[in-house]
């Protein structure tokens, strides 16, 4: 049996690293698309280092065309694609007064958009059990009055990955978001192992999901 693939877009250093670490660890062979060069080779050499079959490019995730091509360089590459992470957001300092809708489109583009660009280019390498999974937030329903794209970019994530799931369930994938009711902080309730753990959890599940699979899943720490 070929080793399954997990896809994660916008891994950091924080959370995209530990859900590449734990299900690396689970036995996939992750890839991983990120903006910065340095620090996403940093990361992929520290998994390979840890035994963790790993492979990185660097994409402008607000490109479309950058985006869908490295994805599409993974798949071809490893011949499927069992887990699509969606991880990155936009994080602009400014109040809903003072966004512009240029500056809102713009980081929609990533924090949402994005999803679309990955989803439509991995789709031809997924196959029936497979899982697209996105980082959602608490700003969602809770916005965040000094950076208000960023509740905007959560809200639509969250109905997009449900709209989603309801389209991909017809082929056999899913679709899920978790929903973080916190700050990510390394030795806290929040720190990215734990969440990592969540994903993990749906990822295992995904194969077998039924109607009692939810589209949403809730981390309260």
């Amino acid at each position: 049996m070929a080793t399954k693939v997990a896809l994660i877009v916008g891994a950091g250093p924080g959370l995209g690293a530990a859900v590449a670490r734990r299900l690396g660890r689970d036995g996939f062979a992750v890839a991983l698309i990120a903006r910065g060069e340095k620090r996403l080779t940093e990361l992929g050499e520290a998994l390979q280092s840890e035994g963790i079959t790993t492979g990185w490019t660097a994409a402008d995730i607000s490109d479309v065309d950058e985006l869908g091509a490295a994805v599409t360089r993974f798949g071809g590459f490893s011949g499927q694609i069992d887990v699509l992470h969606h991880n990155p957001s936009a994080f602009r300092s400014a109040t809903a007064s003072v966004l512009t809708s240029a500056e809102l489109l713009a980081d929609v583009a990533i924090g949402v958009g994005g999803l679309l660009t990955s989803v439509g280019a991995a789709l031809p390498f997924m196959q029936p059990g497979g899982v697209v999974l996105a980082t959602g937030g608490a700003t969602a329903d809770r916005p965040m009055t000094s950076a208000a794209s960023l509740g905007v970019q959560k809200a639509a994530l969250r109905n997009l990955v449900t709209a989603l799931d309801q389209d991909l369930r017809l082929r056999g994938i899913r679709a899920a978001s978790v929903t973080i009711n916190g700050t990510i902080a390394a030795g806290t309730p929040f720190a990215p192992e734990r969440i990592a753990d969540a994903f993990a959890e749906l990822v295992a599940a995904a194969p077998a999901a039924g109607d009692s699979w939810r589209t949403e899943v809730l981390f309260d720490g």
